[in-house]
């Protein structure tokens, strides 16, 4: 599958879907386009641009959520304009699936929505490839059924994404296995950062492990994975949203070259098939 110029899964290179984890504003938004797409380079990994104009799943009433679908989509255009990356956002409701079709590359299904068939069907609509990540509450081998009934809408080029599942309370972890069986029907991609999220854990926001993205990401790319998910900010304590499970960009620099050496030895060892 393609998304914009970028080649995932099939023997294609490792991508890295990067971003921040919600449109702040223009400049900071841009900013972090900028500096994931010179780490990025310098690493010789593929990125699309992630943000979110809307974090709908939220805990608390009062919590932070971006400036919306509009205003949003104005903001990512404008980044896509000056940095000529193609983008990936993800959707809440069916509306706004077509709207947002049209700015990005890629549309994004959450993973408390994954299986809402009336969402999926709207983002198959728009003719663009589909992310859906992966629910805390599903098993790997379920997410052929998401699969089976995108292409079922007309969709044929979907990625799945992990982010870990649900253990105890406040707490998620990592099936690397996951990866491996869902890669067997899908293109698979790791989501570092929100893997170490620990769901409301700071009085009904939510916590994090910063320090377990980049091991994570590391064991990731060893098991073989088509993209790596991670979200960076220039000052992570200070983002409105997630900033406990997101990393700075010097934190994102050391870790791309880490997982680009990994996965280039896993490369080297088996080669992909063509």
């Amino acid at each position: 599958m393609h998304i914009g110029n970028v080649a995932i899964g099939h023997g294609a290179p490792l991508a890295l879907i990067g971003g921040i984890n919600v449109v702040e504003d223009e400049a900071t938004t841009l900013e972090a386009a900028e500096a994931i797409a010179e780490s990025a380079a310098q690493n010789d990994l593929p990125l699309v641009f992630k943000a979110s104009f809307d974090k709908a799943n939220r805990t608390r009433v009062d919590a932070f959520r971006g400036p919306g679908i509009e205003e949003g989509l104005e903001i990512l255009s404008r980044v896509k304009k000056s940095t000529g990356l193609p983008l990936i956002t993800d959707v809440h409701e069916c509306w706004q699936a077509a709207p947002t079709s049209e700015v990005v590359d890629c549309l994004q299904v959450p993973a408390f929505l994954c299986r809402q068939t009336d969402l999926l069907a709207a983002c198959a609509a728009t003719g663009l490839p589909v992310n859906v990540k992966k629910g805390q509450f599903i098993a790997p081998a379920n997410m052929a059924a998401i699969v089976e009934k995108l292409a079922h809408f007309g969709c044929r080029d979907v990625m799945l994404t992990e982010r870990g599942a649900q253990f105890g309370y406040h707490e998620l972890v990592v099936d690397m296995a996951s990866l491996l069986e869902m890669r067997a029907f899908a293109p698979v991609c790791f989501d570092a950062t929100h893997a170490v999220q620990q769901p409301g854990a700071r009085d009904g926001a939510s916590g994090g492990r910063r320090e377990h993205v980049a091991p994570l990401a590391r064991a990731a790319a060893a098991v073989g994975i088509d993209a790596l998910f991670i979200e960076a900010h220039r000052d992570p304590e200070s983002a409105p949203c997630d900033g406990p499970s997101q990393i700075d960009f010097e934190a994102l620099d050391r870790l791309l070259a880490e997982v680009r050496a990994v996965d280039a030895t896993l490369r080297e060892l088996h080669p992909p098939a063509k």
